[in-house]
């Protein structure tokens, strides 16, 4: 980090700022670089206090900071920008939950809450890296790297963390994260002395320096320069070319703006480091120290506002021993509380001793579990047409036994309660008893089924699946037969049927004519014959069919498809001969009444089945045209492809005399019209 930064000139920015002390501040006094402990920078309660300041407090601060005028929207009494929600990998800090508009106090306030890190040490910060605190109108550049983090003297910054808020929080994480726990970083020892350069040119040299607690080790990690003789004879200015002003200027900044602050204080100090929590209970950890005495202390616990007990911080931690040799290990805490559903602040207070108050070393929202239900769809085996299904499932929002809801290829499988004792998912969810086991006879039908199992919510959340299994009492390709391919007309009527083993539905069939698409067909007639052979398959799996065929003969092919999606077997191929030309018939009767001549007959084209026109002449002349729709069931035993809709019975008006009558049918597809008859009548 920027180790070398001055920004404006210091004694102009204390001049500055003189004004901004926090309200409970002492009277400043004149500081002198003998005062200077380079091994006791600031102390540890004052460096991981994560409740320094209010939000409030920092932005009075930050507005009398800069006489409560900015200059543009940069400026931090004015500054503004949404913020993500987000969660280090590594590090100390619990969640930063992000929001919309939020002002650099609140950013700072919620560093401060997430990381345990002084609000005052992060505005100290800012103002020794960038003079921000000062700046009425700081640039752009400026600010996307505010804290001088991944900033090194001797290379580019880390465009990663570039950004405001992206400053604050991974500094605050990485300050607090130095040394905590024991062993994060181990270039530098607490308790022990260690070489601290004056400047990136080694050739300046080092200075022994004991230092003397996490913090002052934290700052420098931070920043790696201790400042030498030059520098602190001056410390409102500048030193010597092997000067460096980084911890200097913390020092100075922070002592000028909070005025005895970073002596050891009398108060408690400490961290709440984590919280966890089941569905009724909720767990703490953490450690706290009273300056007065060595003895373990009190911490108090209060849950949205409410008592929540008295506990004693006298765990063992050799990770604070470390750091705090003086005090011994054994400050930790670690205990648990029944809580009822729902979400709270948790606060926790070290109890003081002696001299000073007691003190509060943070809070964290807790909320007991919730969300969607949870669990596992373990197994499904089939015996006949039942398949019995295990596993488990439970909702986070209550220790009740849930309802499970089973589909059966889509369709409704029945509802069941998850209320077998299960002790493995007991001792797994704690707080949840172990009642939530489910064992279910379900009924499928014959062929492979889809199983799929849903666990109903309760509370917040919504209905979840659980997992989906398949079971099987018979499974592979598509069989059948094809028993008739005969010419009608223009089409070839197929009949016979065809199963899918997998499921007792009617399946499709594609069929091709010549080697060409032929068409889609479901084999869906009702078959009584095939349901009793398959007995669980039903009788709608036959086939009637019309396939449009071209004159000729044909090859007809029909491929049952695999409800699966595996290979399509053929059933068959059939050859079909569709007749074709000319239309045929007869007329078999001319009768002559007064002014009327009424013939009678019949007519089909072999391309077609359908009802075909006839022409009438009378004499040479136009006498109408006719359609041959009348029922013939005679015709149709001779013709049966051809059904019985090919008759004609037409009533002609004529003069009195006698007459030639000829019928013509016309033709259809293929061929050409055709004279059926000439006969003569008297009307």
């Amino acid at each position: 980090m920027a180790a070398l930064v001055i920004g404006v000139l210091l004694a102009s920015v204390l001049a500055v700022l003189a004004p901004v002390a926090s309200p409970d501040a002492e009277p400043a006094q004149a500081l002198s670089g003998a005062d200077f402990d380079p091994g006791q920078i600031i102390s540890d309660a004052e460096f991981y206090n994560g409740s320094a300041m209010s939000e409030a407090e920092i932005q009075r601060f930050l507005e009398n900071a800069v006489g409560g005028r900015c200059d543009n929207s940069n400026c931090l009494a004015a500054y503004r920008a949404d913020t993500p929600t987000r969660t280090w990998s590594f590090g100390t800090c619990s969640t930063y939950h992000g929001g919309a508009a939020e002002s650099a106090a609140r950013i700072i306030f919620k560093v401060q809450q997430a990381c345990g890190l002084s609000a005052r040490v992060i505005l100290v910060t800012l103002q020794k890296e960038q003079s921000l605190v000062s700046n009425r109108a700081p640039s752009d550049g400026v600010m996307r790297k505010a804290m001088g983090y991944g900033c090194p003297d001797t290379s580019a910054c880390d465009s990663t963390y570039y950004g405001f808020f992206n400053q604050i929080f991974a500094a605050g994480r990485q300050l607090t994260w130095y040394t905590n726990p024991a062993g994060s970083f181990t270039s530098i020892k607490v308790g022990q002395v260690n070489q601290i350069r004056y400047h990136p040119n080694a050739a300046c040299g080092t200075k022994g320096v004991h230092i003397k607690n996490r913090a002052t080790a934290a700052l420098y990690y931070y920043t790696p320069y201790t400042p030498n003789a030059a520098a602190l004879a001056n410390i409102g200015g500048t030193g010597d070319s092997c000067s460096a002003y980084g911890n200097r200027n913390f020092w100075v900044f922070y002592n000028t703006w909070f005025p005895g602050s970073a002596l050891p204080p009398n108060d408690p100090f400490g961290n709440f480091e984590l919280a966890s929590t089941t569905i009724n209970s909720a767990t703490f950890h953490g450690w706290a120290i009273d300056p007065n005495t060595k003895d373990p202390i009190d911490v108090h616990l209060y849950l949205s506002g409410g008592w929540g007990g008295a506990f004693r911080a006298d765990k063992a931690r050799a990770d604070v021993g470390s750091v705090h040799p003086q005090f011994g290990p054994n400050h930790g805490f670690s205990f648990t509380v029944p809580i009822r559903q729902g979400t709270f602040e948790a606060c926790i207070f070290a109890y003081n001793v002696g001299a000073g108050g007691n003190k509060l070393l943070g809070c964290k929202t807790i909320s007991t579990p919730q969300g969607p239900p949870i669990g596992n769809f373990e197994a499904a085996t089939l015996v006949d047409r039942t398949a019995t299904v295990t596993g488990w499932a439970l909702d986070p929002d209550t220790p009740a036994s849930i309802e499970i809801h089973a589909y059966v290829n889509g369709g409704w499988g029945g509802s069941y309660r998850a209320d077998l004792a299960r002790a493995d998912v007991g001792r797994a969810y704690p707080g949840y008893g172990n009642a939530h086991g489910f064992r279910m006879n379900i009924g499928v039908p014959v062929g492979t089924s889809e199983i799929c199992l849903f666990g109903i919510n309760q509370g917040g959340g919504q209905n979840k699946l659980i997992g989906c299994r398949t079971v099987s009492n018979a499974t592979g390709a598509p069989f059948g037969n094809i028993e008739s391919v005969t010419a009608s007309g223009s089409t070839a009527r197929v009949s016979g049927w065809t199963i899918d083993p997998d499921t007792p539905d009617p399946i499709e069939v594609h069929a091709y004519v010549n080697g060409g698409w032929g068409g889609r067909y479901v084999a869906n007639a009702n078959r009584p014959d095939v349901g009793a052979a398959y007995p669980g398959y039903g009788a709608n799996h036959g086939l009637a069919i019309n396939v449009p065929i071209p004159a000729g003969t044909s090859q007809v092919c029909l491929y049952a498809i695999d409800v699966r999606g595996s290979a399509n077997p053929l059933l068959a191929c059939r050859s079909v001969t569709r007749a074709s030309g000319a239309p045929f018939g007869s007329l078999d009767t001319a009768v002559g009444a007064p002014g009327t001549i009424n013939i009678s007959g019949w007519t089909i084209d072999p391309d077609t089945t359908n009802p075909i026109e006839i022409h009438v002449y009378i004499d040479g002349g136009w006498g109408g045209a006719y359609l041959a729709d009348r029922s013939r069931p005679d015709v149709a035993r001779v013709h049966p492809a051809y059904g019985d809709r090919h008759g004609y019975s037409v009533p002609l008006r004529t003069s009195p005399g006698t007459h030639e009558v000829c019928v013509f049918a016309i033709n259809v597809g293929p061929g050409e019209n055709k004279l059926i008859r000439c006969a003569t009548a008297t009307s």
